[in-house]
């Protein structure tokens, strides 16, 4: 436990750890590609170190060149080897449910595990992995799933839930199918599989709603540039919004529009938010911000935004507690399927911080007033984003936070605490 104590502003500037999305992206399609993947910019976290294990174990070579810089020595597109251990996947969803695409389109049996909270997330996979002819075998729908490949054909899959993993997860088995294999979403989702597959020679067909591959026969990934992760930057974001007299700039930060969720919603609410700099990083957009503080007001956050901020809604809570007027958030019922149930969490850890905020089936309901909370205490309960959570609920409160458990910002930003302390005015 520790106490975060508040803050005066937040001065300075920073650049953010390389989005984990797109590094555990890139570790996935350089194993099955030709030749040598660079990846620069590689964010370590707990969740991307499961990936680098889960590629070893596989027979692939990785290089740890440097902290953020990796080449993996690519076996080709069906040349992985099935471990003689289950592989861990620790407390990576994003893990537990690209890979079985890739191991899809191997030969042999393949067994993932995960720790006690990846145990209780849906594995969602395994039914139009099942359809295009791989055999899949999950605990009632959850991990452990073991996976064997076979003679995959092509599919249209309409996605039950918007969700960029599932999408994936089919895309790349697509990779093995015969015939074209189209994912189609509900809602826009996260495009970095899609990216980074074109940039590998893949020929990606994209409409609104739709994305379409191909059966390959060789990638090459050549060389990754990551840019900085918007989800790791969004508690500085937030921090120095909400309190008088910051002045922070994020450098070289991914502003993928699927991602940008969070700046759209600020800038409803007032927020001083200024986007400079802007260019294209490895086929990605991105850009330089410059974050002031603000007073803000209210706003409705609609469901068909949910999945461009659903990692970053937590602290959209809290900055909702210190805007004027009642902000709801609704169809995000993805939250309760999180690393913890995030509606329950979240609701009752602001709630015992003097943050007037309801839960519903869907989301939350906040009746801000335009002060700082008032602090106290509450747990991580092992969620990183719970941990960032109160971190930065200390620092913008009156009397600060106690916050149990604040390793787990390791499983996605092992350096968040020195980096906040770096910036912190008192």
């Amino acid at each position: 436990m520790i106490q975060i104590e508040p803050a005066r502003a937040l001065v300075g500037h920073i650049g953010v750890p390389g989005d984990k999305s797109i590094s555990h992206r890139a570790l996935l399609l350089g194993a099955v590609g030709e030749a040598e993947t660079v990846v620069r910019g590689f964010g370590r976290s707990g969740d991307t170190e499961a990936t680098l294990t889960a590629v070893r174990a596989l027979g692939v070579e990785v290089a740890e060149d440097e902290v953020d810089l990796v080449r993996v020595e690519g076996r080709g597109l069906r040349g992985l080897r099935a471990p003689e251990e289950p592989i861990d996947c620790r407390n990576s969803g994003t893990l537990l449910r690209l890979l079985p695409g890739v191991l899809a389109g191997q030969e042999g049996r393949f067994e993932l595990i995960g720790d006690e909270s990846l145990r209780t997330r849906p594995v969602r996979v395994d039914e139009p992995l099942v359809r295009m002819g791989a055999r899949v075998e999950t605990t009632e729908g959850f991990p452990p799933l073991v996976v064997e490949g076979g003679e995959l054909q092509g599919i249209t899959y309409e996605l039950p839930v918007a969700s960029a993993q599932l999408k994936s997860a089919v895309l790349l088995a697509g990779l093995y199918a015969s015939g074209e294999t189209t994912v189609a979403e509900p809602l826009p989702t996260r495009d970095h599989t899609e990216l980074l597959l074109a940039q590998a020679g893949v020929r990606v067909r994209r409409k609104p709603g739709r994305a379409t591959v191909s059966g390959a026969e060789r990638l090459a990934l050549g060389e990754v540039e990551v840019p900085g992760d918007l989800s790791a930057a969004a508690p500085f974001i937030v921090a120095a919004t909400l309190l008088p007299g910051s002045e922070l700039y994020v450098h070289d930060v991914g502003l993928n529009p699927t991602r940008t969720g969070l700046l759209d919603v600020f800038a409803r609410m007032g927020a001083r938010i200024t986007v400079f700099n802007r260019r294209k990083a490895g086929g990605e957009p991105v850009g330089d911000l410059e974050v002031r503080s603000a007073e803000l007001v209210a706003t409705a956050v609609e469901p068909h935004e949910i999945p461009r901020l659903i990692d970053e809604l937590p602290l959209v809570a809290l900055a909702a507690g210190c805007a004027r007027g009642e902000t709801v958030v609704g169809g995000a019922a993805e939250l309760r399927l999180k690393e913890t149930d995030r509606i329950e969490t979240v609701t009752t850890s602001l709630r015992a911080l003097g943050v007037r905020i309801s839960a519903s089936e869907n989301g939350f309901r906040v009746r801000g007033v335009p002060t700082r909370p008032k602090g106290g205490g509450m747990a991580s309960r092992g969620d990183h984003r719970l941990a960032m959570l109160g971190a930065i609920a200390g620092i913008v409160s009156r009397e600060g936070v106690r916050l149990e458990g604040p390793e787990a910002v390791g499983v996605s930003f092992p350096g968040f605490f020195d980096l906040l302390e770096s910036v912190t005015q008192r």
